[in-house]
């Protein structure tokens, strides 16, 4: 049976692969399934890249993440080769992170053992990296079917965040009122006038 190759040695393959299409390497895994090693990898976008993770960018990297596996020879054997983004389950840690959140819903934990849950709107760049910051509009949930009220900002610095999770957000979901569906010119009642 033949070992899983290292995944140090499988990152420092396929990094320049992912980097040569403007990704970011995100994490790297080697497993064996069988007879046959798995090597999972995931790519993120770079923070200022406007365009999204699209299975069209996924399916280059996978090419040129194989070209490069292939190339060095680095899976002995036979291998399944698994090419991912980070998903929306990926902790919040790191500046860029945030910046690819901007507009949702969040739940930060910061360092002193707090929370702060609300819709994360500004990602600030600070003087030194000490110094970035993240802005969250606190939102706290309304009762039997009241509106969610809403806080003043609050500014945090990454430094006191310990990480954050990007929230499902289903308040458009659920039954519709008469009301919203009632076109221009209807009455209270969606009456056409």
């Amino acid at each position: 049976m033949v070992a899983p190759a290292p995944a140090q040695r499988v990152r420092q393959v396929v990094e320049p692969a992912v980097a040569g299409l403007g990704l970011l390497l995100e994490d790297v895994e080697v497993a064996r399934a069988g007879a046959r090693s798995v090597v999972r990898v995931v790519v993120d976008v770079v923070e200022d890249d406007e365009g999204e993770l699209d299975l069209d960018r996924v399916a280059e990297v996978t090419r040129a993440v194989s070209d490069a596996l292939d190339a060095q020879d680095v899976v002995a054997g036979e291998y399944t080769l698994e090419v991912s983004s980070p998903g929306v389950s990926r902790p919040l840690t790191e500046r860029r992170h945030f910046a690819r959140a901007v507009g949702r819903s969040v739940t930060v934990r910061l360092v002193d053992g707090g929370t702060l849950a609300g819709r994360l709107t500004a990602v600030e760049r600070g003087t030194t990296d000490a110094d970035d910051a993240v802005v969250v509009v606190p939102v706290t949930p309304g009762v039997k079917g009241r509106r969610p009220k809403t806080g003043a900002p609050v500014r945090l610095r990454l430094t006191d965040v310990r990480d954050a999770r990007v929230e499902v957000d289903l308040s458009g979901l659920g039954p519709v009122d008469d009301d919203d569906v009632a076109g221009p010119g209807a009455d209270a009642a969606g009456r056409e006038g």
